[in-house]
């Protein structure tokens, strides 16, 4: 499992650069670049209810990841020692990326 570092500061699963799902989904089969991905789970919070659908944040985690050109993909699950997904203001998905993303 890698460790992830999240700065989606502005997401409801961001607990201090972690997450507080079980596992989330990078998004991006066609990727060439780490802009074209993203994290799939990403989720807004306008409530200001941090945290409220999981638990505690975790630091390893299974990363399931559709972008098959990443070096990193093993039978679309990420297989790198750790990642950083990026999005410190992002209002969306498509606002983040997964900045580990190496091409193939």
């Amino acid at each position: 499992m890698p460790q992830l570092r999240c700065s989606a500061q502005n997401c409801a699963h961001n607990s201090e650069q972690c997450c507080c799902r079980g596992e989330i989904k990078v998004a991006g089969n066609e990727a060439q670049h780490s802009e074209n991905t993203c994290c799939s789970n990403f989720y807004e919070d306008q409530s200001g209810a941090r945290n409220a659908v999981s638990q505690e944040p975790t630091v390893q985690m299974n990363v399931g990841c559709e972008a098959t050109n990443c070096t990193h993909n093993n039978n679309c699950n990420c297989a790198a020692d750790s990642i950083d997904v990026s999005g410190y203001n992002a209002c969306n998905c498509d606002d983040t990326c997964c900045s580990s993303f190496y091409p193939k």
